[in-house]
């Protein structure tokens, strides 16, 4: 595991030091890479980096590894997403049985859309109250570390591949 770590994560990182990136752009990169990965509407959090990369003039290759590194975190936390939305708006908490959620679907789809719309709409909105707090945390958690890893490559620019 340690390895793959290494191989996916850690090294990509340092290359993109190594090829001339700032470590504050680039922990500002992965914070908001991570951040947008873990919006709650799968298969939005790539147009969501884009987007967020070509605004800001980010690194996208760093935007997307962050964003692809927190998938596994993607999904059990949109449960989460949902519970904090609802209580922000008062809502009554959508059940998350399988067997109820295709009862619903079979019995009346258009208003399980229009529930699951506001399901939704609570995720988003517990996603939002959290998500300052998360891409603040690791920006500041990130920068100096990639600071230190910018002076141990202009120490020994050779030692790491």
């Amino acid at each position: 595991m340690r390895g793959f770590l290494r191989r996916r994560l850690a090294d990509p990182v340092l290359l993109l030091l190594r090829q001339g990136l700032t470590p504050e752009a680039l922990a500002l990169s992965l914070a908001l890479g991570a951040t947008l990965g873990l919006f709650p509407v799968l298969g939005a959090t790539t147009a969501l980096c884009v987007a967020a990369g070509l605004a800001l003039r980010l690194s996208h290759p760093a935007l997307q590894l962050a964003n692809y590194a927190v998938y596994p975190l993607q999904v059990p936390l949109i449960l989460v997403f949902v519970r904090l939305g609802e209580r922000f708006a008062g809502a009554t908490p959508m059940p998350f049985s399988v067997e109820r959620l295709l009862f619903f679907f079979r019995e009346d789809p258009l208003a399980f859309f229009e529930r699951f719309g506001r399901t939704g709409f609570h995720a988003i909105l517990g996603w939002l109250a959290l998500a300052p707090l998360f891409g603040a945390a690791l920006y500041l958690g990130l920068l100096p570390l990639l600071r230190y890893a910018a002076r141990q490559l202009a120490l020994a620019p050779e030692a790491v591949a």
